[in-house]
């Protein structure tokens, strides 16, 4: 079986950096908004709720991390995920503009969404049988 170091990197920093900003935002979203110049939410409670749902995430790229190819399934929930939120600073940076922050976000989750979609080769080479007849691969 081909190694899929490189796709348990990449889901660990995916947990890191979901886990990180959620925490960020639920511990200290006031002084991170009054920091950058932005016009807080009408209510704490929709940040929070949103960091939180970063933690869930982190969770789940954490599972992932930890065995790639029993929690593959996961992985276009990951991709959603990243589609979705580039999608809305897309739509509202084009629309009315967005502060710089959420766009390094998205910027991130790019990144992200591609780096999930590319680990799907490597976990699938993983799991496929050679031919008969191969010789084994040994490492």
């Amino acid at each position: 079986m081909k190694t899929l170091l490189p796709v348990r990197i990449v889901f660990g920093l995916a947990c890191a950096y979901e886990v990180a900003l959620g925490l960020a935002f639920i511990f200290a979203g006031p002084p991170i908004f009054r920091s950058l110049g932005i016009e807080p939410p009408n209510h704490w409670g929709y940040l929070h709720f949103s960091a939180a749902l970063l933690l869930v995430f982190g969770l789940m790229f954490f599972q992932i991390a930890r065995d790639p190819v029993g929690r593959a399934h996961l992985i276009p929930y990951g991709v959603l995920l990243k589609a979705c939120y580039v999608a809305t600073v897309a739509w509202h940076w084009y629309d009315a503009g967005v502060p710089t922050m959420w766009k390094v976000f998205a910027l991130a989750d790019v990144v992200f969404a591609l780096a999930f979609l590319w680990s799907l080769a490597p976990i699938r080479a993983a799991t496929t049988p050679p031919p008969p007849g191969a010789m084994p691969h040994t490492a």
